[in-house]
């Protein structure tokens, strides 16, 4: 099925539960299936499949009280794991530390730029993709994925000196 992986990994992260991610991917293809004739050939499939799978989620039961992430964890069904040459207890718990930090300083994350990171870093989704799928305009895209990206950093940096995010500006 096209774009299975993607749409089920992004399903994943927005509703960080794995059978609700099943239940939202195959209500996603069975909403594209009955309006495929609303698609417009030559333009972008695969924003309009994650724009029906993100609609989908924001107007489910779950979506409009969950936030928008997943765990960093590997799922069940073999997710990838951090390259490590040596897998020693100090590479592992390495590894386990970053994989938590990120998952916190995402958790962080207001929404609207939490989506615009996770779509452009982990689905590695064009600008213009995002666009259509959320709907906003290209430099709202760029603008969010920066400022998503600085808060990032500066929760990680934090999280080594000890600052916390909150006792930061957005503009360090």
């Amino acid at each position: 099925m096209p774009l299975f992986d993607s749409l089920y990994n992004f399903a994943r992260w927005v509703t960080r539960d794995q059978t609700e991610a099943e239940d939202l991917v195959q209500e996603t293809f069975a909403k594209a299936l009955r309006g495929f004739a609303s698609f417009t050939p030559g333009t972008d499939f695969r924003a309009w499949m994650f724009r029906i799978l993100r609609n989908t989620f924001l107007t489910s039961r779950t979506g409009l009280r969950a936030k928008l992430t997943q765990s960093l964890e590997e799922d069940e069904a073999g997710g990838e794991a951090l390259a490590v040459t040596w897998e020693t207890p100090e590479s592992f718990a390495l590894a386990s530390a970053t994989r938590d930090a990120l998952q916190a300083a995402l958790d962080q994350l207001p929404a609207e730029y939490r989506e615009v990171v996770l779509l452009c870093d982990v689905e590695e989704m064009k600008y213009k993709e995002i666009a259509e799928v959320l709907s906003i305009p290209i430099g709202t895209v760029m603008s969010r994925i920066a400022r998503g990206r600085k808060l990032l950093r500066q929760t990680l940096a934090g999280e080594r000196t000890g600052v916390p995010a909150s006792a930061r500006k957005l503009d360090e």
